[in-house]
């Protein structure tokens, strides 16, 4: 007998325990990379939360099941070290938005991949996990003490099979550190107003960091993304809805002071791993980014211990780093990738990812 998997918006919605743990698989990357993204740009965190709040919920309904909502890596990545302005990560992510949407509705993602190379854009993956552990460095260095508990905890918690949770809960450290230096503050609703931390700002480096991230999106996010959606979940999802649905976000959040979004296959493991199995998981975050926008703000962040959030960009790295080179087979490829990610730290991740997809181009002609 065929096997046929379900349909793309099969209805699943379940409010559980599992599905509370299954919500935190997602949380993971997001707010450490929030975080440090609000301790490096003029970012109103508060809209940014909205935004990941809303589309949670949004996609979590619409797909019926525990669907990723995450920062484009690369962008944020890039945003986080200094390469891109706030104006220019907001360009970048309407850019993004705008050719994801295209792609999906022509059918275009399959072709795509095809002609970037997977290895060209696990290298980019690596290139921006190289340069977010060069800023973990730096801020770690700050207060060594804080930075040596910091890793302390996530080792021990890593030990003993706790590895993922261990980032929340040195989050909740310094979390606990912010709020007794600012004290509680007070709830209050994002001001809704458009573009909020700045008009969006197209450059060189922003049309850089458009096209590598495009490379990984369409890779790990869209492609990856759907075939996991039927190996964890039984569900036929497509790689051109993926990339619709991506569009529309980035096209929507941006503009009410959100970040460039995507659908991280990393995200949906993780999601499975915590115990989720329904789009409640999606409504559950959901409504906890949008409580956490009632009370983010520019001073709580600024009360973060950066060494503690220096720890947790490393965890972020090399998870990163682990992303991109696991699934890597065969040592050219392998070569590829971290020639891409050197390139990518030592000069830009633009030119890294040029080079890397010519790299991957000659390396098909001589096969």
């Amino acid at each position: 007998m065929a096997h046929s998997l379900r349909s793309e918006t099969d209805s699943g919605l379940e409010i559980s325990a599992s599905e509370l743990t299954g919500a935190l698989g997602d949380s993971v990357t997001v707010l450490p990379l929030l975080v440090a993204l609000a301790a490096t740009t003029t970012v109103s965190v508060p809209h940014v939360l909205l935004g990941f709040g809303v589309f949670q919920i949004i996609w979590g309904v619409y797909y019926g099941m525990p669907l990723s909502v995450e920062p484009m890596k690369a962008l944020i990545g890039l945003a986080i070290v200094g390469s891109l302005s706030y104006p220019e990560l907001a360009a970048a992510g309407l850019l993004a938005g705008g050719v994801l949407l295209t792609v999906g509705n022509l059918g275009l993602v399959g072709r795509l991949q095809t002609v970037v190379g997977e290895p060209a854009i696990r290298g980019v993956q690596f290139a921006v996990a190289l340069l977010l552990l060069e800023a973990a460095v730096g801020l770690s260095t700050g207060n060594l003490p804080v930075a040596a508990v910091g890793l302390a905890v996530v080792g021990l918690l890593a030990v003993v099979g706790y590895r993922q949770p261990s980032v929340l809960l040195v989050l909740g450290l310094g979390g606990v550190v912010a709020v007794a230096t600012t004290g509680m503050p007070t709830p209050r609703l994002p001001d809704p107003t458009l573009f909020p931390a700045g008009t969006p700002t197209l450059s060189g480096a922003a049309l850089e960091g458009t096209v590598a991230q495009l490379g990984m999106t369409v890779g790990n996010a869209a492609i990856a993304t759907a075939l996991l959606c039927g190996d964890l979940y039984d569900r036929d999802v497509s790689s051109d809805t993926l990339s619709t649905s991506m569009g529309v976000t980035c096209l929507a959040a941006i503009p009410i002071g959100g970040v460039p979004m995507c659908h991280g296959s990393g995200g949906l493991a993780g999601k499975y791993a915590f115990g989720a199995r329904t789009g409640g998981a999606n409504v559950i975050l959901g409504v906890g980014y949008l409580a956490l926008a009632l009370v983010a703000t520019g001073a709580l962040l600024a009360a973060f211990p950066l060494s503690l959030l220096g720890v947790l960009l490393v965890v972020v790295a090399l998870e990163l780093a682990r992303a991109a080179i696991a699934p890597i087979a065969g040592s050219r490829a392998l070569v590829i990738v971290i020639g891409v990610g050197v390139v990518g730290l030592a000069v830009n991740v633009g030119v890294a990812f040029v080079l890397g997809t010519v790299a991957c181009w000659l390396s098909s002609r001589s096969e």
